[in-house]
């Protein structure tokens, strides 16, 4: 799945938290955000995709999630935050090369040829990945260490790159052909940008096999790489998107410009991003993996990120000018988006989790920001049906984005309105509840209740905005004297 990834040290945020945040960029799939009490987590999961059958550990802790409303091709979690405040995003689908994927295949299903044989079960996937993984979790680390026995155990049939966080650190994991995978502690003052392509672009073997403190990897993965000669480096680098990722025209169109335009953002003055001596352009395929941005970063410079479409740029899709250059790159903020969130994790806090969940296309929607310590979501954010309805977080958001589209110039600044006044609603909301210094779960639905109102009311009025105004731009309108 197309999706955009965002990672934040402690050192690199403003309030000293950790955050991993993703957009689920399905095809316009219907998603809502849910609590998993243990009582309803599985004892043997079966995927749709790959039916694969996995048992489960028999202590899952509750965490929430975002899975699809439509259950017939799995639960695709998505998202969430555990008991224990581990946060979890998987999957960014990212790219390989036919070297990899030959030495160690995907795992797919493969269903029975004849009635006597019986059908071959594939690895898990991004529909699994939260469900099997999550629950189960303490830290960050514990989360990549999880998955990686699943892994090497059930294998993949996709390439996968999933994060973790806890209140110390992150973690990015990326999968390597079927089986084989590497992660890395991000550093605590960098940012990660992940735009669906194979990310790692530095990799420390000695600590990976010695101290591990940052780098954790497949045991064989010396050895599978000199055995297939994979090693594509010279110098004695060892760059694993030299060795594991692609070089494609497509890269270039759909990947590498979205790393641009956030790195753009996050250090404008450290490096040169325009102009005939640009360090970095939107088809660099060296741009970092991650960056010490010029600024720290808060939860609203996430949010801008991932509802990007090249403001400010020839590349935007929503500009007057004729740049020539306008919509030729994959946006970051795209139409078919399900639902997006910010799992923080803040240390200095009595709630440590807060997820911050948008629905439908960034660009039109606005974050809401949840404690996850709950036993459910209030009803406005977790009861979404596939027919469309007002009466929900999930289809006001789609409706909002679809009318406003198309008159983006003239429905733009209800847009910035709205985005802002929930934000800011959220942030007060959020101030007032941690201020009572409490992880009491009664206490904590109460204040997901009023943010969840306060959405509500804001949503209704702004969709009421833009509606008219798509009304007005109608084009069979007539008045008595335009004849």
């Amino acid at each position: 799945m197309s999706c955009t990834t965002v990672l934040v040290g402690r050192k690199a945020s403003n309030d000293g938290s950790t955050m991993v945040a993703r957009t689920d960029d399905g095809h316009f799939d219907v998603k809502k955000i849910i609590v998993v009490n243990p009582k309803d987590q599985p004892k043997t999961y079966k995927s749709r995709i790959s039916h694969v059958e996995i048992p489960l550990p028999g202590n899952p802790m509750r965490y929430t999630a975002c899975p699809s409303v439509d259950p017939k091709d799995g639960i695709w979690a998505a998202t969430g935050i555990n008991a224990a405040n581990v946060g979890m995003t998987a999957t960014e689908t990212i790219t390989s090369n036919p070297r990899v994927l030959a030495a160690d295949p995907l795992v797919k299903y493969e269903k029975a040829k004849s009635r006597r044989e019986k059908d071959t079960a594939g690895g898990i996937g991004e529909e699994d990945m939260v469900v099997l993984v999550l629950p189960y979790v303490h830290t960050a680390r514990e989360g990549v260490l999880r998955l990686a026995e699943l892994l090497e155990t059930y294998g993949t049939y996709e390439m996968n790159g999933i994060a973790f966080n806890d209140e110390k650190e992150c973690w990015w994991m990326e999968t390597i052909g079927g089986h084989h995978w590497m992660a890395r502690r991000v550093p605590d003052d960098h940012v990660v940008l992940a735009p669906n392509q194979w990310g790692m672009d530095a990799f420390d073997l000695e600590d990976a096999f010695g101290k591990q403190e940052a780098h954790l990897c497949s045991k064989d993965l010396r050895e599978w790489i000199e055995k297939n000669r994979l090693d594509l480096n010279q110098g004695g680098v060892f760059n694993p998107r030299n060795i594991f990722g692609s070089r494609r025209d497509m890269d270039h169109v759909y990947n590498t410009p979205r790393a641009w335009f956030m790195g753009r953002y996050l250090a404008p003055q450290s490096h040169t991003w325009d102009g005939p001596e640009a360090e970095f352009n939107p088809e660099s395929d060296h741009i970092p993996w991650s960056l010490a941005p010029d600024r720290k970063v808060a939860v609203e410079d996430v949010e801008y990120l991932l509802s990007g479409h090249y403001q400010g740029t020839p590349y935007d899709p929503y500009t007057n000018q004729n740049t020539g250059k306008r919509g030729m790159y994959r946006s970051i903020g795209i139409n078919r988006t399900g639902v997006t969130s910010i799992c923080q994790i803040r240390p200095d806090k009595k709630q440590k989790g807060l997820e911050w969940v948008c629905f439908g296309s960034t660009t039109f929607s606005a974050f809401v920001p949840l404690y996850p310590n709950v036993e459910k979501m209030p009803a406005y954010m977790s009861q979404v049906a596939v027919e469309p309805s007002t009466e929900n977080f999930y289809w006001g958001s789609r409706l909002i984005g679809a009318l406003a589209d198309p008159n983006y110039n003239t429905s733009i600044q209800e847009i910035d309105r709205y985005q802002e006044a929930v934000t800011v609603e959220g942030r007060r909301i959020v101030l007032e509840y941690d201020a009572r210094d409490t992880d009491d779960p009664a206490v904590l639905a109460e204040a997901n209740e009023k943010i969840s109102a306060m959405a509500k009311k804001k949503t209704a009025e702004t969709l009421g905005k833009v509606l008219l105004d798509a009304s007005q731009h109608m084009r069979n309108g007539f008045n008595l004297a335009d004849h």
